[in-house]
């Protein structure tokens, strides 16, 4: 038996940049707005996961693919599951439908956290996701780390900020899409390409006040950007693949 959430939404005004298309970061936020909603629904949401196991779900890696850019307006469908609780990260899969027909499709990784002591926990202990996922639905893709170009520059240094934070007090994962596609200077893209493929690290935690090197590398179509603390650690790593604008 198949087990997926529906949400959906239309796409406004806040979601867009200046081409009326959907900005990386807002469609993160939609999908996971989405994967939490399905948590609440599957009842291992985050209120759950803290009371019943003193735990929480953290995101270390997304992914997504477009066949055309999300505009404004569109009426957005995400449907989604996830794969079962076996291995050490939980894997969500994402359909994304506009009108009802499919425009691209997500991946993302999730582990379990301790709440005091943000070590990783056994998702086996989660009893809540036994016969809840997506069956046959389910995708076989899996999201390694990313590899880094031989040559990176430094496209800024950056402050996170108040306006970067999230209920946990960090920055918030939809975040670092923004800084990628500043780093590789969106606006200036040229008018028949679209950000069609973005992969996204999440290598640990940043917080208001830390400032991070954002560095570029890459060719042709393909884009990497990370952030580095100040003692050299990586924070987060991205990739960014660009594509034509269907005709």
């Amino acid at each position: 038996m198949s087990t997926y959430f529906e949400y959906e939404i239309r796409l406004s005004g806040l979601d867009v940049d200046g081409r009326g298309i959907c900005k990386a970061s807002a469609l993160l936020n939609h999908l996971q707005n989405a994967a939490t909603l399905a948590a609440e629904d599957g009842g291992f949401s985050r209120e759950t996961l803290i009371q019943r196991y003193g735990a929480f779900w953290m995101l270390a890696r997304s992914w997504y693919r477009l066949s055309r850019p999300l505009k404004w307006e569109d009426r957005l469908t995400v449907r989604t599951w996830h794969r079962g609780s076996r291995g050490a990260i939980m894997y969500r899969d994402y359909d994304i439908l506009v009108d009802g027909q499919p425009v691209g499709e997500s991946v993302s990784g999730w582990v379990l956290a301790s709440v005091d002591t943000h070590k990783l926990m056994r998702l086996g202990t989660i009893a809540e996701l036994d016969g809840t996922s997506g069956g046959e639905l389910c995708k076989t893709m899996t999201l390694a780390k990313l590899r880094q170009p031989d040559i990176l520059r430094e496209a800024e240094q950056r402050r996170m900020r108040y306006s970067d934070s999230d209920l946990n007090g960090h920055v918030n994962n939809t975040r670092y899409a923004d800084f990628a596609c500043d780093a590789v200077d969106m606006e200036r893209l040229e008018q028949d390409r679209f950000l069609a493929e973005m992969q996204i690290g999440y290598l640990a935690e940043c917080r208001p006040g830390e400032t991070l090197s954002i560095q570029v590398g890459g060719q042709g179509d393909s884009r990497y950007v990370r952030g580095v603390d100040p003692e050299g650690k990586p924070r987060f790593e991205s990739a960014l693949f660009f594509g034509e604008l269907p005709s």
